[in-house]
């Protein structure tokens, strides 16, 4: 079954001083492309991070976010009275007024009034925080699951279109040829020149081998059943799937330049239409 690369997945965590929220989302990328942003208390883990969506999402433009909400009253930004009371007495001395809240505003504001102590990482809160991240990629598995249900039913009806359009071309080809034939009688009778009907026959054989279209019709509609039995597949390879199409774009190129017949073409053009849909609908396609 095939898979999306565009998913999107989150899941929340409430500890008892703090609120873990963690979102992932991804679109279509020929590789992994991961980004990541989260506080600088778990930086140590993006590493195993890093790792851990690499083997889940193997392929597309992830960005991973883990945001983290102080709940409690604990908090690790404590005020430096010392410093704040020595900027407060030179402010003083320089600023002209008395407002005290006005000195303690720009006080504040200035160098080392305010200090953060570096919080150590409890591990058995990581332990929650990682279970929780696997909570959100099952997520984003599970929304490029169902993306993917509705591109492989979109390219099952393009490749029955592809295969309805092939069978037509097959039935239309003796028409194609004997059109091919009567053509070449008529132009030599224009010449008002007497031939030799031998090697005129030899002629015409070799010139309609040249349009002769058996071995396009035969490997098209082996790529198109090719493709779908990679459809069918238990794994999701978008790549492969995307070598499938180029073939199928080559057979049906290759028709439309030998067949030489306006009503064909005008088949060859459409079955060029639903490849091109196809090919663009495969770029999403784990």
């Amino acid at each position: 079954m095939i898979q999306s690369m565009t998913g999107y997945g989150k899941s929340v965590l409430q500890l008892p001083t703090k609120k873990i929220s963690i979102e992932v989302k991804s679109l279509n990328s020929k590789n992994l492309d991961l980004n990541t942003r989260m506080p600088s208390l778990y930086r140590e883990k993006e590493l195993e991070i890093r790792k851990l969506i690499a083997s889940k999402l193997e392929r597309g433009k992830v960005d991973f976010s883990l945001y983290m909400e102080i709940t409690g009253e604990e908090t690790s930004t404590q005020i430096n009275k010392t410093v704040v009371k020595q900027y407060i007495k030179q402010l003083r001395d320089v600023v002209n007024t008395g407002d005290e809240t006005e000195l303690l505003k720009m006080a504040i504001r200035l160098p080392d009034a305010v200090t953060t102590e570096r919080d150590e990482m409890d591990e058995d809160e990581w332990e929650a925080i990682a279970a929780e991240i696997n909570t959100a990629l099952d997520k984003i598995q599970q929304y490029r699951l169902d993306e993917g249900k509705s591109l492989e039913s979109e390219f099952f009806d393009r490749v029955k279109n592809i295969s309805d359009l092939l069978d037509e071309v097959i039935a239309m080809d003796p028409e194609r040829i004997e059109g091919v034939r009567e053509r070449l009688h008529k132009g030599v009778a224009e010449l008002k020149e007497k031939v030799d009907e031998n090697r005129f026959e030899q002629e015409l054989v070799f010139y309609i081998e040249k349009f002769d279209i058996t071995e396009e019709k035969v490997r098209l509609k082996n790529h198109l059943d090719y493709f779908v039995s990679a459809l069918n597949s238990d794994d999701s390879n978008g790549k492969k799937l995307g070598f499938i199409s180029q073939e199928m774009g080559r057979e049906i190129n290759t028709i439309g330049s030998k067949s030489n017949y306006a009503p064909m073409q005008k088949l060859v053009v459409q079955m060029k239409d639903e490849l091109e849909k196809i090919k663009e609908q495969l770029l999403n396609v784990l």
